[in-house]
């Protein structure tokens, strides 16, 4: 059972986490669909999707810092979800006895991250595994195959796959923009610009 100040610890990791994620996160969903559906739906040349894998996996950081690079994502996608889902679960309890609220961005954001936690959870789990294997255990793509398969989704067939690949892409998309609005960096940047447009005038 998680008490109040451990919720509140939760909260505040999470808080600290999302914004520092946000960028890296949202080009490795934008890169991962790109991929997916231009390789499988409109003929991507495999020059093109390079680039594109180049940015999901952090190649251009070099190679030495490439699983080093997907490792810190990964994990960091896995902290996110983890304290997420328990922020949920407390909020649900603590409103459980009161009357649904409106719809708002926060009730949004906890809609999503249950549907989207085993997805979100097994890609990243997957694809640190296979990065930190290929790269640093010396194993290869034939033995560690069986990762990428989970990654992608590629047991929905030809067909499933880069749906599969586009609804978890887009999942994790809502969930950053729908997360970020809600640390209130927005508003604090929109305030500041507004400070300093009076301070101007």
């Amino acid at each position: 059972m998680v008490n109040i100040n451990q919720s509140r610890e939760f909260r505040k990791l999470h808080r600290q986490i999302a914004p520092i994620l946000f960028i890296p996160l949202l080009l490795s969903a934008l890169t991962g669909i790109g991929y997916r559906l231009g390789r499988s739906w409109f003929g991507m040349p495999k020059d093109t999707g390079k680039i594109f894998m180049n940015i999901h996996q952090g190649t251009f950081l070099g190679k030495p810092l490439e699983p080093i690079y997907v490792s810190l994502v990964g994990l960091g996608l896995i902290g996110l979800v983890i304290t997420g889902l328990v922020m949920i679960k407390k909020s649900q309890q603590s409103r459980s006895s009161k009357a649904q609220s409106k719809l708002t961005v926060r009730s949004i954001h906890s809609i999503i991250a249950p549907i989207v936690f085993l997805p979100l959870f097994a890609s990243a789990i997957t694809g640190i595994a296979f990065r930190v294997g290929e790269s640093w255990l010396g194993l290869s793509e034939e033995q560690i195959k069986f990762l990428m398969t989970i990654h992608q989704g590629s047991y929905f067939g030809s067909f499933g796959k880069p749906i599969y690949v586009l609804l978890v892409g887009l999942g994790l998309i809502a969930m950053l923009f729908t997360g970020i609005s809600m640390t209130g960096i927005f508003r604090q940047r929109r305030s500041q610009v507004t400070k300093s447009e009076q301070i101007d005038d």
